[in-house]
């Protein structure tokens, strides 16, 4: 019982855009979707550089619609590279976490040669910026359009009421909105 007969959907993304969601519909196979068994689609779509992640699910409808799914393996006929998408997970409304959607990250990482690049960035920006959201710490935003702001205390309470007096008050520190 790890087949499904639902309709699958598959959307991809890369450093160009996302191909939107499509449905997987001529499998090489004369029935899609069986246990053991590996699926191979055609997708058009415009060359969206180097993927780095898929959002794959189905719509739950038919008998038996669970399925557990392996992996998902991109071949990119224009870079002739190989991108893999580990799960080894239900998509099932009955079993695991119960959904029937998966949202899956590239697992090799000289696949998308920016992304070590990107993960570094991220680090040393937390790293950078982590002492604004150190215990006792006060953060305001001011929004232009409103001319009011939105203060996230320490306590983890949210004042969105917009108060227009308080403009700089006892504030660690502020960002600006247009």
């Amino acid at each position: 019982n790890a087949g499904t007969e639902a309709d699958v959907y598959i959307s991809f993304y890369g450093e160009r855009g996302d191909t939107g969601s499509r449905q997987l519909l001529r499998s090489q196979k004369p029935k899609r979707f069986l246990k053991g068994q590996t699926d191979i689609f055609a997708v058009e779509a415009v060359h969206l550089g180097h993927l780095y992640k898929v959002v794959i699910g189905h719509n739950g409808l038919g008998s038996g619609n669970g399925w557990f799914l392996d992996k998902v393996v991109i071949k990119d006929p224009i870079t002739d590279l190989d991108y893999t998408f580990l799960c080894h997970r239900w998509l099932d409304q009955g079993q695991d976490d119960c959904n029937i959607a998966r949202q899956l990250t590239v697992t090799d990482a000289s696949t998308f040669p920016g992304r070590q690049e990107l993960e570094l960035k991220r680090e040393e920006t937390w790293a950078a910026e982590k002492w604004k959201f150190q215990e006792g710490n006060t953060l305001q935003f001011y929004n232009r359009l409103t001319r009011g702001f939105i203060c996230l205390s320490p306590d983890s309470r949210v004042d969105a009421l917009g108060d227009k007096k308080n403009k700089y008050g006892k504030v660690l520190f502020m960002w600006i909105y247009a």
